[in-house]
């Protein structure tokens, strides 16, 4: 399986959702592709004797004569590598919009909690997957300390719909993390938006090569960086995108009252990590596309989910929103036991809680005690080794589970 062929969701391979029918996404005929877009984004015009991407700016406070305008007066509020980095997540977020703004934070978690904590006030009401992030639930305990009201449904079915009457925002993730399910983007805005309801989208699995929120109506873009954007599981990051000036403002102003600011050698990494993004996806999700049908036909494995297997639940109304369908993979062993002896037996997979990266990495997700989800489910990030190596470890290992009880 080329990662071409990955890049061609639906059943017709010569059509890409979001394109022109046999153009691979990103590269339609009045713009850049992906790949071009991810090196390029967010330079500065180039300067003689000067390096392309500028070098992280340590600075907690500028040289600030007289009245205190300008771009840059004080670290907490503004740094310049901060600036080239959310030019070049906004540029990938909705290519060809200069009017996006994006506001970078110190992870995931930090731009997940400015939206929800900018956006809400006490007396209104969010409407929450029941199986989102981990975290979540977290943030619904301080929520209802606030006074929100915090309603909850499952991702699938866009059954999250059945609770938005009198919402003020509505918060959406799909793919799912960790089961995979996928929701209808453009169905859930329209009906959220004709309601007076804000819409939110945590992108993190897909990344903006996956699926573009923004240009499917949404009024947030959402992303844990330290996934897939950055890749390399070096790099704590997140960051919100989106088209409305003031929605931007009163996200930026909420990192600016908790101080939940990157620093700025984490941004250079992530921005310098950028350049590889297209390469890297298109591996990770060629590969887990393959791995998925290895195991699609497995005696060991059962509740397997991957969108683009033409089979799983999800994929009709993935293929019409998603560009690639993700590095991810999920599925179940028979139980604890089991899972747990496949996951000592890998070699080329590290036991670890994150994905995206590019090496692959899974886990026992029931060890956390935070998801839905049985004993023996395993949530496997496949990263950019050789895909005939990462398969045959994979299927050594549930041999080896398998023998051993």
């Amino acid at each position: 399986m080329s990662p071409q062929e990955q890049r061609h969701p639906g059943d017709d391979p010569g059509t890409v959702s979001g394109s022109t029918p046999g153009t691979a996404p990103g590269a339609a005929s009045d713009g850049p592709g992906d790949g071009t877009l991810a090196v390029r984004a967010g330079l500065p015009d180039p300067v003689k004797h000067e390096p392309t991407l500028p070098g992280p700016v340590f600075a907690a406070h500028f040289h600030l004569p007289g009245d205190p305008t300008g771009p840059y007066t004080y670290g907490r509020d503004e740094n310049p590598t901060w600036t080239h980095l959310e030019r070049a997540l906004g540029t990938l977020e909705a290519p060809g919009e200069p009017g996006v703004e994006t506001v970078v934070f110190a992870s995931g978690m930090a731009a997940v909690s400015a939206v929800l904590l900018s956006q809400l006030s006490a007396g209104d009401a969010v409407v929450l997957p029941t199986d989102g992030y981990q975290a979540l639930p977290l943030l619904h305990e301080q929520l209802r300390a606030y006074g929100i009201e915090v309603r909850t449904a499952p991702t699938g079915g866009d059954a999250q719909l059945a609770v938005l009457e009198g919402a003020r925002l509505l918060w959406i993730e799909t793919p799912s993390n960790p089961g995979l399910d996928v929701c209808d983007i453009r169905r859930m805005v329209a009906e959220a938006h004709a309601a007076g309801v804000l819409v939110a989208v945590d992108n993190t699995l897909a990344t903006p090569l996956g699926q573009r929120p923004l240009e499917l109506g949404a009024d947030f873009s959402v992303a844990s960086d330290t996934k897939g954007m950055t890749g390399h599981g070096d790099v704590l990051l997140g960051h919100v995108a989106c088209r409305d000036p003031q929605r931007a403002a009163e996200v930026r102003r909420w990192r600016k009252i908790v101080g939940a600011i990157p620093g700025p050698m984490e941004a250079w990494l992530a921005h310098r990590s950028l350049a590889t993004l297209q390469l890297r996806i298109d591996r990770q999700c060629a590969t887990a596309l393959e791995l998925a049908r290895v195991l699609a036909g497995h005696p060991d494995v059962t509740g397997l989910r991957h969108p683009g297997l033409p089979d799983d639940p999800s994929h009709a109304v993935a293929a019409r929103q998603m560009r690639r369908f993700g590095s991810v993979v999920s599925f179940e062993l028979a139980d604890r036991a089991r899972a747990e002896r496949f996951l000592e037996e890998l070699r080329l997979v590290d036991d670890a809680t994150s994905f995206g990266g590019v090496r692959s990495s899974a886990e026992r997700r029931g060890r956390w005690g935070g998801d839905a989800v049985a004993e023996g489910f395993i949530r496997f990030s496949v990263g950019a080794e050789d895909p005939a190596d990462l398969i045959a470890d994979v299927l050594r290992a549930l041999d080896a589970a398998r023998k051993a009880g």
